[in-house]
């Protein structure tokens, strides 16, 4: 189903001068409109019809309207179809309350206004369309998933079988590379299906937002958004797991107390546990700084400790540990200054794994638990996290005697936090109409992104492309903030914003990407915007990057150390950069 495409409109009444009636008012809205001249007819409907919003007559014979929505609502398939009730009858707060509790979500008088009716009609219709294109959205994100999986399956057995035909030696050495290859060749497809998924679930987000301001008041509405809401957020979680995976996540790093992180999340991980589960904690008194997300730090550590619940179903006891140095890991996986480190140690009591599963345990999708009750990354996505945040990761396990998880992170100096100064407390909570220039090869990124900043008071122009931005700002100087995409054809986020800096080195440029691909350390040092994000998200950023009134876009601008070369190349070859980056 496209953005546009009609849905059914089913109309209810035993009069056909009212059928008619309505039908002329409605047929401007591009739906298709299907009539039904009693209660019977219209669960007929219903049945043969996938129904975006029904307008019943509430005086019917044999069922009237109040009974045929109870019919209705008792029918799981139909219990979020939209319900219009029309009554030529005087109205009273009784018959009001009787409709809203049989699952209507408006009641309207006769004689109707037309401009309110298509006004009403209009909003459920669209309710209805942005709904089933989430669905089919999760839906194909599933499928291509399963299909890509089933592929590299194939592949895997192929390759396996040819490898048994080898001595044990080679073996071994051809297994290994095997199974880098693998991993970075599941990496690199994760990493674009996520791509592409992170703009379908940006678009689909803000523009739920922009709904739900605008339906805010109707509780029926209301429920509906928050159901494509949670959805949406699954299908973002999914996408978070996939580049987690594929060490494209992007992370922001801070530098922290990981005892006093973990020591944080202590009331979570008991919620988490089953009763039956002690969970100790041994985070002693020293604190170790380390640099990492602690967001998503957090998160492996939860996952550890879910899988930990999984392998105890009758019950045991789960320790985090945090150890000095590194005194577990092997000579070959030491790396330079690794006694001046910490080691996050998750042990349980559970079951255990043998050493054909353990040896499984890491691989993305592979999992031990019933279908549809784990997804087969948590493993994968800590083994991400860990890689992206220069540490390392253990596991041993044995049958009966349960998992140990060591995560293995450098130790790193404390800062000291920075005061605020005068300017910045005088610019705190402060929000000011902006000119914000939004670019992105993808149209409905940039629409949907256009009219959420709209939506907070901000003037906007598209671009499509980078060519075209460089032409707005040379051409509109009230431009004072370019939010860019990074992954564009032609022309990366990066280099556009390099080009920006050479026409006006002060205005700000930040890249929206869902991929942690900068390798440039000027790439690096730009501000980022993580894709999918939400109209909070734009707040903050606009807060933190646009000075307040009166004080100069930026104090010291971003030098771009490009060879002269990269200056001189243009766009030609910026378009095969970004294609292998795409890759």
């Amino acid at each position: 189903m496209t953005t546009k495409s009609p849905v059914n409109i089913l109309l209810v009444d035993d009069q056909p001068s009212k059928l008619l009636t309505y039908e002329v008012i409605l047929e401007g809205l591009g739906e298709r409109l299907i009539k039904a001249g009693s209660g019977r007819e219209a669960l007929e409907c219903l049945l043969r019809h996938d129904i975006a919003v029904m307008l019943v007559d509430v005086v019917m014979p044999e069922l009237d309207g109040f009974e045929l929505a109870a019919m209705v609502r008792a029918h799981p398939r139909f219990r979020n179809t939209a319900m219009i009730f029309v009554s030529a009858l005087a109205q009273t707060v009784s018959d009001r309350l009787k409709g809203y509790e049989q699952g209507a979500v408006d009641y309207l008088p006769v004689p109707i206004m037309p401009e309110l009716l298509r006004a009403k009609v209009r909003v459920f219709a669209d309710l209805y369309r942005k709904t089933r294109q989430l669905e089919l959205f999760n839906a194909e994100l599933e499928r291509r998933v399963a299909e890509r999986t089933s592929e590299l399956a194939r592949a895997n057995a192929e390759l396996e079988e040819r490898v048994e035909n080898r001595t044990r030696e080679r073996e071994n050495a051809l297994a290994q590379v095997y199974k880098m290859q693998k991993l970075e060749s599941l990496g690199q497809l994760t990493g674009g299906v996520a791509h592409d998924f992170n703009n379908l679930l940006t678009t689909m987000l803000i523009n739920l937002e922009l709904l739900s301001k605008r339906h805010s008041d109707d509780p029926t509405s209301r429920r509906l958004m928050e159901s494509a809401f949670q959805s949406a957020t699954r299908g973002a979680d999914l996408v978070r797991r996939m580049l987690a995976f594929a060490r494209r996540q992007e992370l922001i790093p801070e530098i922290f107390d990981v005892g006093k992180l973990i020591a944080g999340m202590a009331d979570m991980l008991k919620t988490s546990l089953a009763p039956n589960i002690r969970l100790e904690l041994q985070l002693g008194s020293i604190p170790f700084f380390i640099r990492a997300d602690p967001g998503q730090l957090e998160l492996a550590i939860l996952n550890l400790a879910l899988n930990a619940k999984d392998a105890m179903p009758r019950g045991g006891e789960l320790a985090i540990e945090l150890r000095p140095d590194r005194p577990n890991m092997e000579a070959a996986d030491r790396s330079p200054g690794a006694d001046e480190g910490v080691g996050i140690i998750v042990r349980d009591t559970g079951d255990g794994m043998d050493e054909a599963t353990l040896s499984r345990a890491a691989e993305p999708f592979f999992t031990t638990k019933d279908v549809g009750k784990g997804t087969g990354l948590g493993l994968s996505m800590v083994h991400g996290l860990v890689s992206q945040s220069n540490g390392q990761i253990r596991i041993s396990s044995q049958p009966g005697r349960g998992t140990t998880v060591e995560l293995h992170f450098a130790l790193a100096e404390p800062e000291e936090p920075a005061e605020p100064t005068p300017e910045t407390q005088a610019a705190s909570g402060v929000e000011t109409s902006k000119t914000i220039l939004v670019v992105d090869d993808d149209a409905l990124v940039a629409e949907s992104v256009s009219k959420m900043l709209a939506s907070l008071g901000h003037d906007t122009y598209v671009a499509n492309s980078g060519a075209r931005a460089l032409e707005l700002v040379r051409d509109r100087a009230e431009i004072e903030l370019v939010l860019t995409d990074q992954a564009m054809p032609e022309m990366t986020g990066f280099e556009l914003a390099a080009s920006i800096h050479e026409i006006k080195p002060s205005l700000p440029v930040v890249l929206g990407t869902g991929c942690a691909a900068a390798s440039d350390k000027n790439e690096r040092r730009l501000p980022r915007l993580s894709k999918p994000y939400r109209e909070t998200d734009l707040r903050r950023l606009i807060a933190s990057i646009v000075s307040a009134p009166g004080r100069k876009t930026a104090d010291r601008p971003l030098a771009f150390d490009l060879p002269g070369s990269a200056r001189r190349r243009g766009v030609g070859d910026a378009a095969e950069r970004s294609r292998q980056e795409k890759r």
